[in-house]
């Protein structure tokens, strides 16, 4: 299987990358952050989940091992695929929906296309325990909300959702309340 691939990234699309390592093209699904923070040209190595399916092999590539990590133990909850638990990746930093998880919080979840109500109580049900370390006692779905809201609030201000995840990846933890997180949030994009 392969495990890691690093070469230079000869092709983009909306989906995918292709990495020429050595004369050899891997294309390799990756998530839009990931290709928002990746240009042609760029020299660049990803960590690599291999799918081998019974008509082909699929490689998705991530920029850590921590979301790598992430996307398979979402494939082990029974009718999350590959492309389901990459468009979950897509949604909030993994922190944030780990949190989610652990603290039962379907929201998040709710929000990727193909991830109904019936799917998304399967995740955390299955997934809740692992995570529990990720719950904290001062921890509500009220402050996961919150942040949720600032996206939303974002994206009727004309930015793109990933725009707007990667501006709340920005924003320090320090800065407190609804308000002051857009304010910097909205400060964070117009440095750009």
């Amino acid at each position: 299987m392969i495990a890691r691939i690093e070469g230079i990234i000869v092709h983009m699309d909306t989906k995918f990358i292709v990495v020429d390592v050595s004369g050899v093209g891997y294309k390799l699904s990756v998530t839009a952050d990931t290709l928002l923070s990746s240009g042609l040209g760029d020299h660049a190595s990803f960590w690599v989940h291999t799918a081998v399916r019974e008509n082909s092999i699929d490689l998705y590539g991530f920029k850590t091992i921590n979301e790598m990590s992430f996307f398979e133990l979402l494939l082990d909850v029974s009718g999350i695929g590959p492309r389901s638990a990459l468009s979950i990746l897509a949604i909030a930093p993994i922190d944030t929906l780990k949190r989610a998880i652990a603290m039962g919080d379907m929201g998040y979840l709710n929000k990727v296309s193909g991830i109904g109500k019936k799917t998304a109580e399967k995740i955390i049900i299955e997934l809740r325990d692992k995570l529990k370390d990720y719950k904290n006692d001062n921890d509500t779905p009220g402050l996961l909300r919150d942040e949720s809201d600032i996206i939303e609030a974002l994206k009727s201000l004309g930015y793109s959702q990933n725009e707007a995840r990667e501006a709340m990846k920005q924003v320090p933890s320090t800065i407190e309340g609804t308000n002051a997180r857009i304010k910097e949030a909205l400060r964070v994009l117009s440095s750009r």
